[in-house]
């Protein structure tokens, strides 16, 4: 009955990674073009037209949700929201793909950045402002996708960066280390999200501790061994292996990483449509 209560709200759960996975990944971008990592001009074009593509697919999933979620779903819909959602996705695919374009032609486009990066904030919002709830459920569902999308997104932005060395060797590890060790920061933030739900009951307004051992408790343990816990140890180990310049072995563990934290992503937002839990 819990797994089938999953599965019947997988379009929504769909949304989510496929969301997660643009908006992460162009965050990935803005870093590196603005921010502190030091990523080549070729690294940064193509994970921005990745970004394209997952918006892409966001958005044609998002026409695919059904207007409510199934019986027994805590989450109940708001409708007024979902014109905001998908046009906000249609936003970042078509300028996540002109920016890649500008970025291989070695140019900044920081007037795209701004509108792209406030788009995926926007279709994030949006889906909160939905499917959240009163104002507390909305705040509270709007830093998991946050937290959710840069961990998802980032972790497929790093595996990127990781092959990149594979075609580029004279690359400095620097860059590498430094979008690993943010990815690690971000899966530490969720770990003590985690935590802090879990003290509260899981937002579900059980007792404290209650979501590791009610009906949902496999899933829960799950979530946090599969979806935080080992990729922890996952990142922390591909940090170490970039330090040494073995980018082989460094991109191997990113893959792991990105199954890793991606099926923690598909569990997080099956809890949330399924049972309404906050992990």
């Amino acid at each position: 009955m819990v797994a089938q209560r999953i599965g019947e709200n997988l379009a929504f759960v769909n949304w989510v990674v496929l969301a997660a996975l643009a908006v992460g990944t162009y965050a990935v971008v803005l870093a590196g073009r603005f921010g502190p990592v030091s990523a080549t001009k070729g690294y940064l074009g193509f994970t921005a037209i990745v970004a394209a593509v997952a918006a892409g697919l966001a958005w044609l999933a998002d026409g695919a949700l059904p207007a409510t979620t199934t019986a027994g779903s805590p989450v109940a819909p708001d409708p007024a929201f979902a014109g905001l959602r998908a046009g906000s996705l249609a936003v970042l695919a078509g300028v996540a793909f002109l920016h890649g374009i500008v970025l291989l032609r070695g140019g900044r486009a920081p007037l795209l950045a701004l509108v792209g990066g406030g788009a995926g904030a926007l279709a994030l919002a949006a889906a909160a402002l939905g499917w959240g709830g009163d104002p507390a459920g909305v705040a509270v569902r709007l830093v998991q996708l946050l937290v959710v999308a840069l961990a998802t997104g980032g972790a497929l932005g790093t595996m990127l960066l990781g092959h990149w060395y594979l075609v580029t060797p004279k690359l400095p590890e620097a860059p590498l280390v430094l979008v690993a060790r943010l990815l690690l920061a971000v899966v530490v933030a969720q770990a003590l999200l985690f935590a802090a739900s879990m003290a509260l009951g899981g937002g579900t307004g059980g007792g404290p501790l209650s979501p590791l051992t009610g009906e949902w408790a496999l899933f829960v343990w799950l979530r946090l061994l599969v979806g935080l816990a080992f990729p922890l140890v996952v990142t922390w180990a591909a940090i170490q292996t970039a330090r040494t310049r073995s980018m082989e072995s460094a991109t191997g563990l990113l893959y792991i990483d990105i199954g890793a934290i991606g099926a923690g992503t598909i569990l997080a937002a099956g809890l949330w449509f399924g049972a309404g839990l906050v992990v």
